[in-house]
């Protein structure tokens, strides 16, 4: 499933077209006339603390918005990353710590009881130190008991039950071709390194990466207790890097048509032959009576099947042990804690100091059971008028939808009509499900953390293969409702917008409704805009995947996109590494079309009445103004690294920056002119909606 992250009032003539404005003069102050006091204005919801007006906002809006910020804010010690999400996000574990601080386990449902016996199975630490690796023992064992080349398949499903991923994973989707129904998908999986190009490609940080990684699996083999830890970690990265060649590039795997591949399973045993796919299958939980399977890299798979027959039996078990080792270092005593957090945080992300505890700890029940936790979140912390102000605004953002679509230059009537029929089967999901799930039957002991990590994992499995054969739960969620994010789905045609995202800065009640289109507007805006990007866009209102464009619709709109992909390429976040504009056009696409689509619908929420001047800004200053301070946020050199290499959306001053160059709207804001530094040439400009 395709989770698209997104990642806001006065006196007379005050409009965005009145030519007697003065411009904004970047100092936040009241540079323009104020509003009668019968008209006081609410708060303008922009943080004019960070506003550094050394920067033209026609030069960089989102240095001028937060540049005082940017060089005052360090990053937090046990972060990679810090910014307007991340503050939310800590907001939000505050949040979830305070419920699972105050459970009383005699009052509490019995998923309430899971949720906090799970959390103090993982705040147990005196018990996890004298375990040491202890419980690593069984899998450890049940690897060594492998004797035959032939009885990998079955292992790599049994251990995919408990979160050990082998050379590929299965998971349970909706059928691209008939959203009718489920279906059972095989993707490429198995690396321990974040991207293919970290094992393939010479540049010196790439290099350096993966002999880190060699001496990281060596020392993890030492702390299990295996004096030959360096030679086991050259097979292992032998072997990965093998994998690596085979596997298809991110960007690839972006093409929907490409990835459906729907065979009978002897077609499939007959397209990777050399591997028994039915022992896996079996081992997964996979009844014998589901017949078909979609092989999401086909030529992939084909090549782990062959390397069976040249991959020594020993290398194999090296490899599962290491994946034993890295999936449950988390879980066991501080040495493996210390030295899984050292590569993967430190040497990858060059973040300095892991998280507390405690911090840890919520991660692991919001990943387990997270609807369980999210019911007492919502109960507490999402109150319900913000969800009518938000049905409100996905409603107006809508509508500007639907009039873009009547208006737009480069869309045919056919195309139009069904873009209309998409667009109007649009279903939004606000807040929190409307049915919680249940997780009876799950064990979860207070004394027994990698047991219930286990337990849990087999859990979740077991739910989604339940799916097969049943019908398509279309009130089922892909985000907990603490989650602080959004998502559209393409075979669900849906938008959804978790409680946790409707705090400041993306929406403010109390806020000028300006600095909120800004914000969740444009996230709204963001999400609506993925049914109609270059992959949402072939899915049909059913969630089908078919052409419904006219081809020379299609055409006019990739030459749009192509535009847009030599744009961001042209951005250098690490030097050395420029953004693929291909990797991150969806999240391109609509960021542009998401921005477009909230200033119109914020144009559209102001009838005829002017906006208000606030904080020396007109209300389409504020409104781009709230995007650029939704972006607000840094990263360390490593981890732009590792997000150049596998994340599809753009680096937090990008997403800005790049947006609004593209915007009609804010060159008239600003008054942005040839020779500021966000100016493009009309011709050189990308608009889509």
């Amino acid at each position: 499933m395709r989770l698209a992250a997104c990642c806001i009032t006065v006196t007379a003539c005050m409009t965005a077209g009145c030519s007697h404005l003065p411009a904004y003069d970047g100092a936040g102050s009241a540079a323009l006339a104020q509003p009668p006091a019968s008209l006081a204005p609410v708060a303008s919801g922009i943080d004019l603390a960070f506003v550094d007006p050394a920067v033209r906002p026609a030069d960089d809006l989102f240095r001028h918005i937060n540049g005082k910020w940017l060089a005052s804010v360090p990053i937090p010690a046990d972060k990679s990353a810090w910014g307007s999400f991340y503050e939310l996000n800590e907001r939000s574990l505050g949040q979830l710590h305070t419920i699972l601080d105050s459970i009383d386990r005699s009052r509490a449902d019995a998923d309430t009881r899971r949720v906090a016996d799970l959390y103090a199975s993982y705040m147990d630490e005196p018990l996890a130190e004298r375990l040491g690796a202890a419980p690593l023992a069984p899998l450890l064992a049940r690897i060594d008991a492998l004797r035959d080349a032939g009885e990998l398949p079955a292992l790599f499903g049994e251990l995919g039950l408990i979160g050990i991923n082998g050379p590929y994973t299965i998971s349970i989707e909706q059928d691209a071709r008939d959203s009718s129904r489920y279906l059972l998908e095989l993707q490429q999986s198995g690396l321990g390194l974040p991207d293919r190009d970290y094992y393939l490609a010479d540049a010196p940080a790439l290099v350096a990466a993966r002999n880190a990684y060699r001496q990281h699996i060596a020392a993890m083999f030492a702390l299990a207790g295996r004096s030959d830890g360096a030679d086991a970690a050259d097979r292992i990265l032998a072997l990965e890097t093998a994998l690596a060649r085979a596997q298809w590039s991110r960007v690839e795997r972006r093409d929907p048509v490409k990835g459906y591949n729907k065979l009978s399973r002897a077609q499939f045993a007959a397209a990777a032959p050399g591997h028994d796919w039915a022992a896996f299958l079996a081992a997964s939980g996979v009844p014998a009576s589901v017949a078909e399977v979609n092989a999401g890299q086909p030529s992939y798979l084909t090549a782990v099947a062959a390397s069976f027959a040249s991959v020594p039996l020993a290398d194999w078990r090296d490899y599962l042990r290491w994946k034993a080792i890295a999936a449950y270092a988390p879980y066991l005593s501080r040495p493996f804690v210390d030295a899984s957090f050292d590569f993967n945080g430190r040497q990858l992300s060059g973040t300095p100091e892991n998280r507390p505890r405690w911090q840890r700890g919520v991660g692991l029940v919001d990943e387990s059971l997270g609807e369980a936790l999210g019911k007492v979140y919502v109960e507490r912390y999402f109150p319900p008028e913000n969800k009518r102000h938000m049905e409100a605004l996905v409603a107006n953002l809508l509508a500007a939808y639907a009039d873009s679509i009547d208006s737009l230059d480069w869309m045919g009537p056919e195309t139009r009509a069904a873009a209309r029929r998409k667009l109007a089967t649009f279903k939004p999901k606000i807040g929190y499900p409307v049915r919680w799930r249940s997780f009876d039957g799950l064990d979860i002991r207070r004394d027994d953390l990698v047991g219930n990590v286990q337990r849990a994992n087999r859990f979740l499995a077991a739910r989604e293969i339940a799916k097969l054969g049943q019908p398509v739960d279309r009130d089922e969620w892909f985000m907990n409702p603490q989650k602080v994010n959004a998502y559209y789905n393409p075979r669900l045609n849906e938008i959804v917008f978790p409680a946790a995202i409707l705090q400041p800065p993306f929406f403010d009640a109390a806020a000028d409704d300006a600095a909120n289109y800004g914000g969740i507007g444009a996230v709204i805006g963001h999400e609506i805009s993925h049914g109609f990007d270059d992959q949402g866009s072939q899915y049909d209102e059913r969630g089908n995947l078919r052409v419904w464009w006219t081809a020379d619709d299609r055409a006019r709109f990739e030459q749009r996109t192509a535009r847009l992909v030599e744009q961001y390429s042209a951005y250098e976040p690490v030097p050395g590494f420029h953004l693929d504009g291909r990797l991150t056009l969806g999240e391109n696409i609509a960021d542009n079309s998401g921005l477009a689509i909230a200033y119109k619908a914020y144009r559209r929420s102001l009838g005829n009445r002017p906006a208000p001047v606030i904080d020396g800004m007109t209300g389409e200053q504020r409104f781009y103004a709230g995007w650029a301070q939704v972006w607000r946020g840094k990263l360390r050199e490593a981890e732009a690294l590792r997000r150049i290499k596998i994340d599809p959306h753009s680096p937090p001053e990008v997403r800005a920056n790049a947006t609004l160059a593209n915007q009609p709207g804010f060159y008239s804001a600003f008054d942005v002119q040839p020779g500021d530094r966000l100016y493009l040439a009309p011709e050189r400009r990308v608009t889509i909606w």
